[in-house]
């Protein structure tokens, strides 16, 4: 019964969001207030409905109902509880589920916490919310129901993919969708000031905090899921260019440009049109992500490869909104520019080449992405596009914009002295060029631009640093005082310009200076790895909760002293029939010791294993660099400034115009 209730519940959603879709922008266009007070009212109730579905579809996975297809083909009885939860979204129609309950919380979210908004802008921003909805529910309701029955049930289910029983994979995606579909809302601000045809500072400060709490959440998600792919496949590897990744990817960096974009935007009064095209366009990405995933184009871990009249169903949505909001931004963008004049050398001049630096990455990885999809569309042709093409064409983007990062801060509004900055400047030059000297002459053995980068690292971090002792007077009498009465925001992007250097150091170090060995082991194999010495000492046989398991026993020396013992793992699913890796990791911040163990191979006749031994130097930066993104971002949306919103002229309950 509980089922029936939940499919009656996205029904419901479903004319609840038809009724916002139209009644809010249709008061707007009247200045009807009534009509567009509406938007509050429906948006609260589709939260409810969608939130009380999804609350039905984890019961379904909690208690076992194998009546439930959907809980039959990713759950099982003897599954721990945490992933019989986790099942809930670990799948097409689950996760689709939970992407529609964090579109309809984004649009509650700005009708509840939205007062300071014009009545006009908010109910044709919820209007335009409210149309991704209905394509979104649509497309559950039609081709993705996730509480279909199955007549007679089985005795038990078919578990969930084993890759996807890990803590770290139970919390990535929730993280992901909030990313992706944050920007939703977004995407509807942006359509919804294109109709109205006015963008100003009070807009972009609207827009900032949502755009922040998006971003911050995609950080977050593409982290754990780097993490989880660090530690749970067992190639040692936490970044592989695959087009799953890059679909998360592109957003973020599309994002990122969106937030210092709408900083102009709200300081200056420039920048309208490129932030409105970048809110579309960062959205438009997490769509082609969700088409790319969902329409069985792709075969990976981390992709549900369905049939493809559903990828053609989400191909037609995404048509209709890339479309539809491009061709309104076409026709209404140009009247909307003016705003300040600057200099070539100023702070908008630096987060311009910031956002075209971005831009131009974003291109680079949908390209190399989309690419072979088109070719062996086109021609039947399949070919591979991977990390070399990747690495030679992003990074040579990246180290400039890291440049342009660190000096960015130290700039003026309108017009800036950037002689008299690198005067100021010199003695952290100086000490950069220095460290980076040090660095070449111990690891003269790695490649040249692993020690420029790193170099780079350096000059983020030390000028990130020296600009926040700078503006603070730190040596001075009253640092507290006035650490406190800085703007939280400033705060936050120090620590997230820091956390950049930091994971661009993890990047380098466990990229140009890994070290690995492969070799065929038996207990009593001895290996030797970055000084360490390893013992292959025993093998033994354990049984888990839902799995079988064969545990390596390894003991890890140097210089002849006891170090660790680590236990890799290679376990079998015999209900999913499938095997996987669990690596061993010793974790240090000069770098890991990373272990697994692989099936014994076919033809050997001595039962070998493929033991594989690798030491990843600074790997743990990247998790410390990603910390510190995300608790930067944290920060500046914990700003007063960004909680409060712009003030409104007036208080008085006046109808509002089609002008407001």
């Amino acid at each position: 019964m509980i089922p029936e209730l939940g499919q009656f519940a996205i029904a419901l959603a479903l004319i609840s969001a038809l009724v916002q879709s139209v009644l809010p922008i249709l008061g707007a266009s009247r200045s009807n207030l009534v009509w567009m007070r509406t938007g509050t009212a429906t948006s609260v109730a589709q939260a409810i409905l969608v939130g009380f579905a999804f609350w039905a579809l984890m019961r379904s996975y909690i208690v076992s109902d194998f009546t439930v297809l959907n809980v039959v083909q990713n759950s099982h009885s003897l599954k721990p509880m945490i992933y019989k939860i986790a099942g809930t979204w670990g799948n097409h129609e689950g996760s689709l589920l939970l992407w529609v309950l964090i579109l309809a919380l984004f649009g509650a979210g700005v009708a509840l916490f939205g007062g300071n908004i014009p009545n006009g802008l908010k109910a044709r921003t919820l209007s335009v919310q409210a149309w991704i909805s209905v394509g979104f529910l649509s497309f559950m309701i039609f081709t993705s129901n996730p509480f279909e029955r199955v007549f007679p049930p089985p005795v038990d289910g078919q578990d969930l993919n084993p890759l996807l029983q890990d803590i770290g994979l139970a919390l990535h995606p929730p993280l992901l969708y909030v990313g992706y579909v944050g920007f939703s809302i977004v995407f509807s601000f942006a359509v919804a000031a294109l109709i109205e045809g006015r963008v100003d500072p009070a807009w972009a400060r609207w827009v900032r905090p949502w755009t922040l709490a998006a971003w911050v959440s995609l950080t977050g998600g593409i982290a754990l899921g780097s993490w989880w792919a660090y530690y749970e496949l067992g190639w040692g590897g936490w970044w592989f260019w695959d087009p799953v990744e890059n679909v998360s990817f592109m957003p973020w960096l599309l994002g990122t440009a969106l937030l210092h974009s709408a900083i102009v935007t709200e300081k200056r009064d420039t920048f309208k049109s490129w932030t409105i095209l970048l809110a579309i366009l960062t959205f438009s990405l997490s769509l082609l992500g969700t088409f790319i995933v969902r329409s069985g184009l792709l075969t990976s871990v981390h992709a549900f490869a369905v049939d493809p009249e559903r990828g053609l169903y989400i191909l037609g949505l995404l048509a209709v909104s890339i479309g539809g909001s491009l061709t309104l931004f076409a026709a209404r963008a140009p009247a909307m520019e003016g705003g300040g004049l600057f200099a070539p050398i100023s702070r908008e001049a630096g987060l311009l080449i910031n956002n075209l630096l971005l831009a131009t990455a974003t291109a680079t990885v949908l390209f190399g992405t989309l690419y072979p999809l088109f070719l062996e569309a086109v021609t039947g042709e399949k070919i591979s596009v991977g990390p070399p093409f990747f690495n030679a064409s992003f990074i040579p983007i990246m180290l400039p914009l890291i440049l342009v990062m660190g000096l960015g801060p130290f700039l003026s509004w309108k017009r800036a002295d950037l002689s008299g900055v690198l005067m100021r400047l010199k003695f952290l030059i100086a000490l950069t060029v220095i460290a980076t000297l040090v660095l070449w002459y111990f690891v003269t053995e790695g490649p040249v631009l692993a020690v420029i980068s790193m170099g780079i690292a350096f000059w983020l971090i030390g000028a990130s640093l020296f600009e926040w002792f700078r503006r603070l007077k730190i040596l001075k009498p009253g640092v507290w005082g006035r650490i406190r009465r800085q703007p939280r925001a400033s705060h936050g992007m120090t620590l997230a310009h820091i956390g950049v250097g930091v994971v661009m150091m993890g990047v380098i170090g466990s990229s140009a200076w890994k070290e690995e060995v492969v070799s065929f082991a038996t207990p009593g194999t001895e290996v030797q790895i970055a000084g360490f010495d390893l013992t292959f000492e025993k093998l033994e046989n354990l049984r888990g909760p839902n799995y079988l398991a064969q545990v390596a026993t390894i003991k890890v020396e140097r210089d002849g002293e006891f170090v660790t013992t680590l236990y890799p793992e290679r376990r079998t699913y015999p209900v999913a029939r499938s095997t996987t890796t669990e690596s061993a990791i010793r974790q240090t911040l000069a770098g890991d010791l990373y272990l697994s163990i692989s099936e014994p191979a076919a033809e050997n006749a001595a039962g070998q294993w493929v033991f594989r031994a690798l030491y990843e130097p600074l790997v743990n930066f990247l998790w410390i660099g990603s910390v510190l993104l995300v608790l930067g971002g944290m920060l500046s949306l914990s700003d007063r400034r960004l909680r409060i919103g712009a003030p409104r002229k007036s208080r008085a309950p006046v109808a509002a115009t089609p002008a407001e």
